[in-house]
């Protein structure tokens, strides 16, 4: 009953703030009579790709500021209204870059001088539906889009492809410590701790070139496959 009693009050004491910021964190340690196992187990698996973001927009250059905003924001109303035409979504186009810069022409011994002025536009575009992505940026282009970079490509909803490497990462850590306990001589007793890190990534933006090869040609865009790894630290106890 002591005992219990003087456990209470260790626990209501770690109950009561602490002043100030400073906040109490108990750590309750974890005997074991064992021998202590830190195994790293990797689960991966491979996914084709579902969703394509691209960056499109419209450069253009004049003599002044106000021509070269106009001149960008008619084309880049085209562009818009043929992505609209193609399906996609507000919710798939983002504004990414607004931008107007002076232009200067340098000579020798001579102040530099102002010789126009370049403005641009860029969205960042989700393509849902991959195979047809190439189509419509053919399209974008003919609207008066003169500036393409990417495809990033991705998976919408990888947490069901993730869970599978998480389960493949914990039988692979589970047999790798069954298989040192038994060149060891000994037996897995217990799982102590697990923790995760890594997880999903989508690969950096491709280069992407646009060019028109034949009249029928267009541009496409092959999706291939990517990667989903996650990485389990697990701790056993062997005796």
């Amino acid at each position: 009953m002591k005992q219990r009693f003087l456990l209470a009050l260790a626990l209501g004491a770690l109950a009561i703030p602490a002043s100030g910021s400073a906040q109490v964190t108990a750590t309750f340690a974890q005997p074991i009579s064992g021998t202590k196992l830190d195994i790293t187990a990797t689960g991966e698996v491979t996914r084709v790709p579902d969703l394509a973001t691209i960056s499109a927009g419209v450069v253009t250059r004049s003599v002044t500021a106000s021509a070269a905003i106009q001149q960008n924001a008619s084309r880049m109303e085209r562009v818009r209204a043929a992505l609209k035409s193609a399906g996609i979504a507000d919710r798939d186009i983002q504004t990414s870059t607004i931008s107007l810069n002076p232009e200067y022409r340098y000579e020798n011994n001579l102040p530099p001088k102002l010789t126009g002025y370049t403005a641009s536009n860029q969205v960042n575009i989700r393509f849902r539906d991959i195979r047809n992505s190439g189509q419509i940026l053919d399209a974008l282009v003919s609207e008066g889009a003169n500036q393409i970079n990417g495809p990033n490509l991705s998976i919408d909803h990888p947490e069901a492809a993730l869970d599978e490497a998480r389960a493949k990462a914990a039988t692979a850590g589970r047999a790798r410590a069954e298989l040192y306990a038994r060149a060891l001589g000994m037996r897995v007793v217990r799982l102590l701790s697990v923790s995760e890190s890594g997880g999903y990534s989508a690969p950096p933006p491709r280069a992407m070139e646009m060019r028109a090869q034949s009249a029928d040609a267009s541009t496409k865009i092959d999706p291939g496959e990517q990667q989903l790894q996650v990485t389990l630290a697990m701790t056993f106890e062997l005796q």
